[in-house]
């Protein structure tokens, strides 16, 4: 890539305020765009670390407000999209669906199996438009996210996983949790679909960044004081959230490897429209026209 690249980060509270600290005030610049597709969740930020230039969203916004089937997906990559980003960082909480993932493990998630079911999955539809998705999530950007966890001491990071996005906002059944296990998950999510899919229309290269909390329900824990239970779980998530802020500072020191490795996803769209583009409505291509309009 061309030093035109931007790095996005799609963010939990805290984590976005965190990256910030030590970046000079003075290039920090603060957007509440309107898209196509109403606002984003909240203000992007933008700034330069060590030279890389960066924008970050909390997906859930200020304060948590927004559950994940209500967050604006489509109006955060139309408005990372305008701002230049060309490659997402996305982080997460999630359950863990496997012994060996602990509460406090970082995951370079690989796979992502879609079981939402009241969500708008793309920008395109007035037109024929099929990304490939075979691979949801960057290998180029997993392979400089894992090179920058070496030098995390102390810390696990999974160099791959399978995530399940469910609808939500309630919790798994623990039939559904063995369910998942049987298929092959590693976590179970609530957001990864379709920021992902919209990420992949918006040629931009995206890495999700896992953030196990618990076991989710398919493994038997003591019931008897949810109170305990749930200071584990924000413990676990501030472990896991502090532990992604090292990574992603890591990661940004030496972003060479992006660089000169282009993803495939920055041409997803080469093959992608299949409808004839005399056809398409004017109106359409010029109100979509930060995603596609390079290609008609």
């Amino acid at each position: 890539m061309t030093d035109s690249m931007t790095i996005g980060i799609i963010a939990g509270s805290g984590l976005g305020e965190a990256l910030l600290d030590g970046i000079d005030p003075r290039g920090v610049k603060h957007h509440f765009p309107e898209t196509p597709f109403g606002r984003p969740s909240g203000t992007i930020v933008t700034a330069t670390y060590n030279d890389v230039n960066i924008a970050i969203l909390q997906r859930h916004g200020d304060g948590h407000v927004l559950n994940p089937a209500a967050v604006p997906y489509r109006a955060n990559i139309f408005a990372l999209k305008e701002l230049g980003c060309t490659h997402l960082i996305a982080s997460g909480a999630t359950g863990s669906l496997r012994e060996d993932i602990h509460p406090g493990d970082l995951v370079l998630v690989d796979q992502i199996i879609d079981q939402t079911n009241d969500r708008k999955r793309t920008f395109y539809e007035h037109a024929a438009v099929h990304v490939e998705f075979a691979e949801p999530c960057c290998g180029v950007m997993r392979s400089w996210l894992l090179s920058a966890s070496k030098t995390l001491e102390g810390q696990t990071v999974h160099e791959t996983g399978t995530y399940v996005c469910m609808e939500g906002p309630a919790f798994s059944t623990r039939a559904e949790s063995e369910l998942h296990r049987q298929w092959g998950a590693d976590l179970i999510g609530m957001t990864a679909v379709p920021e992902a899919k919209l990420a992949r229309e918006a040629e931009m290269a995206y890495a999700l960044v896992s953030l196990p909390t618990d076991y989710d329900c398919w493994k038997p824990r003591d019931q008897a004081d949810q109170q305990s239970l749930l200071l584990e779980i924000i413990g676990n998530l501030q472990k896991a959230t502090q532990a992604s802020i090292n990574l992603i500072r890591a990661a940004l020191d030496d972003v060479s490897r992006l660089r000169e490795n282009p993803s495939s996803a920055h041409d997803a769209l080469k093959l992608a429209i299949w409808s004839d583009k005399t056809k398409i409505d004017r109106a359409e291509v010029d109100r979509l026209r930060p995603l596609w309009g390079r290609h008609i």
